[in-house]
């Protein structure tokens, strides 16, 4: 593990500023069981960010456990419309991102955003920091701040 050197990575980091240090591992980070064995953490520990597109077209994230699955009916009762998972092309466009590096934070386009309830139950979870090898700790009081999102039971 190694200090942000990527320029997602670099860049997830200056908008996180001081607070938080953005690592990069030699290894992908880019699925939640490849990044808890390279933090060396629970997998429930990873805040796996997933971008949804709403009926009327704009962004959704929902940042899960990443030993969860997504209930996208549970999000679209949530956000009052349905929603589908978004095309690869979708998330770069709105994130700046490529899928396996989506971070909470930083996109191009402010999603509307759920956090996964069942993130409360730990006191540092693990998000994706910009590129399928990067990473931040957090806490989910932390998460909250950040994306200014409140928790609900987004799981199945």
């Amino acid at each position: 593990m190694k200090p942000a050197s990527s320029d997602g990575a670099i860049r997830i980091q200056a908008i996180l500023g001081d607070a938080f240090r953005v690592l990069e591992f030699d290894e992908s980070t880019h699925s939640s069981a490849e990044a808890a064995a390279a933090i060396g953490c629970e997998v429930a520990q990873i805040a796996k960010s997933m971008l949804f597109r709403a009926a009327d077209g704009r962004p959704v994230l929902v940042v899960a456990s990443g030993a969860n699955r997504v209930d996208e009916k549970k999000v679209a009762a949530l956000l009052g419309q349905k929603i589908k998972r978004a095309d690869p092309d979708f998330v770069l466009l709105h994130t700046r991102v490529a899928v396996g590096g989506v971070p909470p934070v930083g996109h191009a386009t402010p999603p509307v955003t759920f956090l996964d309830r069942d993130l409360l139950a730990y006191p540092a979870i693990w998000a994706a920091a910009g590129s399928p090898n990067a990473v931040f700790a957090l806490t989910p009081a932390d998460l909250a701040r950040l994306t200014g999102a409140d928790f609900a039971d987004v799981a199945k």
